[in-house]
């Protein structure tokens, strides 16, 4: 499923594409800008959004075998809550 997939499924129950489009739009607009302030989001019965940080390592260039510096990064990370995890499997 992708974006349009999904505002077609709001759109259902909002009862207009426009809407639907507005609605999905703002809340995905809502996550990115609480991540990049660094601040978590949590979406009670789905799960939670935040923010981590993955150290500066050496890694291995697989072409050549030669050891490269990989720097220091944010990471996005998503956390399911119980009941998602159970409904999917």
């Amino acid at each position: 499923m992708n974006k349009a997939d999904l505002v077609a499924e709001v759109a259902k129950v909002v009862g207009s594409k426009r809407k639907a489009e507005g609605a999905v739009s703002c809340v995905l607009d809502t996550i990115t800008r609480a991540l990049k302030k660094g601040q978590t989001m949590t979406l009670v019965g789905f799960g939670t959004f935040s923010v981590g940080k993955r150290k500066a390592r050496v890694g291995r260039n697989p072409q050549t075998g030669k050891e490269i510096k990989i720097p220091a990064k944010k990471v996005q990370i998503f956390s399911a809550v119980k009941a998602l995890i159970t409904a999917v499997r």
